[in-house]
Parts: C-alpha cells; sequence; structure tokens
C-alpha cells in the first residue's frame, strides 16, 4: 500500500525560517502529505527507507547541485532547481538502460533559509519523480552556509544487462535521443542578462529527458550508452574510452532548430557550438548494431581507431569541449 508522511503540528504560517521551525519541523513540513508509491515498501521517518527490488540488482547514481555553481535562485525558481537535481539523476538511470525506482536527498542550507524554499524546492523533486512514477523516500538535512542538494536516484534493470559505456563496437551506429544545445543556449541568454525566448531559458531552467529511452534502447540492442550532461563531445569521450573505439560524428545530422539559431545570431555564437558541447540537456546517446529504435536519430558512426570522437572526421576545434568543474 502507497505510505505518507502524517502532517506536522503547530502553526505552520507563523514559520517563516529554519531558524524558527527547527531541523525536525523541517523534515515534517517537506514530507507532509506526500504519498508513495507501491514500490516504496517503507517511506520516510524510519533509520532507512525499503524499496521493492524485484531484479535483486539495485542501479544507483548521485548528483550534487551547489547554489552559485549549478544554479541561481535569481534564474531559476526553487521548483525548477528541484525539478533539475531530480531530472539529472534519473536521466544517469535512463543511460544504463534501467527503469527508476526510488529518490534520496540530502540537503544542506543555511538557518535563515525561507522554508517556502525548500519546500518548493522539495516540490520540484517530488513534480519530476512523478514524472516516472516513483517517489523521495528519505533523505537527511545538515546546516551549510551554502544551498545543496544532493540527489541519489535508484533503479531496476528489468532482468536485462545493464548498458554501460564500455560495449561500443566498431560498425555500431551512433545516436542520440532527445534535445541538445537548448540547456546552453539558455544558459547564455541568462548570463547576458536577458529572461527570454522563455522556451529556451526553459531549457535551462528544467531539462527534459527522455526517460523512457535508455529502457527502449536496452531492449533494442544497445551496446553502449552515456547520459549528455558535460557536453555531447565530452561525454562522449567517454565512451570512446571505456569501449577503445573512435566516434565521428557528422555535424549535419543536427537540424538545428530555428530557435537556437536566432538566439545565436542575437548573441553572436554559432548554435552548432551549444549542441556538440553544451550540457545538462541530459539527451541519451548510444550506438546500436541494427536499426534504430523509434524516436532515436543517428548522428555518426564507431570505427576501430585510437579512442577519440571526431567532428566530420577532425578534431573538434570550438572553444570549449564540455564541462569540468577543476580544469576553469
Amino acid at each position: 500500500m502507497p505510505t505518507s508522511f502524517p502532517p506536522p503540528t503547530g502553526d505552520a504560517e507563523a514559520e517563516d525560517t529554519l531558524s524558527t521551525l527547527g531541523e525536525f519541523g523541517l523534515i515534517a513540513r517537506l514530507n507532509a502529505g506526500r504519498a508513495q508509491p507501491a514500490g516504496t515498501l517503507l517511506g520516510p521517518g524510519d533509520d532507512a527507507a525499503v524499496v521493492a527490488a524485484p531484479d535483486e540488482r539495485v542501479v544507483a547514481c548521485t548528483d550534487v547541485l551547489v547554489e552559485g555553481v549549478h544554479f541561481r535562485l535569481d534564474w531559476s525558481a526553487p521548483d525548477q532547481v528541484g525539478r533539475k537535481a531530480a531530472a539529472a539523476n534519473l536521466a544517469d538511470i535512463a543511460a544504463m538502460g534501467a527503469v527508476p525506482t526510488a529518490l534520496l536527498v540530502g540537503l544542506a542550507c543555511s538557518r535563515d533559509t525561507p522554508v517556502d524554499t525548500l519546500t518548493a524546492l522539495v516540490d520540484g523533486l517530488w513534480t519530476e519523480a512523478g514524472v516516472v512514477g516513483v517517489g523521495v523516500v528519505g533523505g537527511d538535512v545538515a546546516s551549510s552556509p551554502t544551498l545543496v542538494l544532493s540527489v541519489t536516484a535508484l533503479g531496476t534493470l528489468e532482468g536485462r544487462a545493464p548498458v554501460t559505456r564500455a560495449g561500443a563496437r566498431p560498425g555500431d551506429v551512433l545516436a542520440i535521443c532527445g534535445r541538445v544545445g537548448w540547456s546552453a543556449a539558455g544558459l547564455a541568454v541568462l548570463a547576458r542578462g536577458f529572461r527570454s525566448p522563455v522556451a529556451v531559458v526553459g531549457a535551462h531552467r528544467v531539462p527534459d529527458p527522455p526517460y523512457a529511452a535508455g529502457p527502449q534502447a536496452a531492449k533494442a540492442g544497445a551496446t553502449s550508452m552515456i547520459d549528455i550532461s558535460d557536453g555531447l563531445i565530452a561525454d562522449l569521450g567517454h565512451v570512446a574510452r571505456a569501449s577503445g573505439v573512435l566516434l565521428d560524428v557528422r555535424s549535419r545530422a543536427f537540424d538545428v532548430p530555428a530557435r537556437l539559431v536566432d538566439v545565436g545570431a542575437a548573441l553572436g555564437v554559432d548554435p552548432l557550438r551549444w549542441v556538440l558541447t553544451g550540457g545538462e540537456d541530459h539527451a541519451l546517446a548510444a550506438t546500436f548494431p541494427g536499426p534504430l529504435p523509434e524516436g532515436w536519430t543517428e548522428i555518426g558512426t564507431v570505427r576501430a581507431g585510437d579512442p577519440a570522437v571526431l567532428v566530420d572526421g577532425r578534431p573538434y576545434e570550438g572553444p570549449q569541449n564540455g564541462w569540468d568543474h577543476f580544469t576553469r
């Protein structure tokens, strides 16, 4: 049966920040009235949650979002930050060919953080979790001068083998599912002090990963797969090195949307740069030995050779090759 955390007691309207609500009051507030799906056998309120694992294997991943590094609350609403944090993890589960089963959240913030901010942030987590039919089953809170959100996602392979980065073979087709370049374009717009076009800025605030495409690709025989979080070329580089192959991307395979073309013209940026190097769209890239599943687009080939990613047969010479936290 679905479970839910009981509503908090006391006058919620009078509690504005954590200094008045307190740690356990916050936990009660954030969990109040949340209905867990059937796969959550024991939800928040005990030392640990219990989640069904019918496959007898658990796929797990974690991402950490830090205010000022991964998000800005003057650029994104708290619920959008929550959705983005959930999406980053759920897309990693999908990239293994798995189906999500639960989320866990670690939250650190200062004592003067408005409770409404944290409530909205967790609302966003639950909204994105609901897209794939899972719940937020537990977590932890701590004091910190900086708002930090750490999300762990769990998933099931449903009896299939995991699709890793290490299986691409010469002769495979390289393909993607989902949009790329939109989040990077939105970030560029926000960095210039603008808030429109709304569609582009919205893509940066809340990504739209093709969650179902991961299991779909696994069922279709994908030999390798990865979530595009740091940029297409950068992330394909992980596949190339893990598989010991050369990936050749065809730039003409991308039908750059008119919206990105318009934004690129306004900012003086070639939109193909965003497509090839922009991160945080959380599209999926995979290699296939045969016909592609519906919704996937061929963008290149897998060849024998020293591990590398080429664009139109040559190394990409653009101004950036994806995001790295420690080399900037």
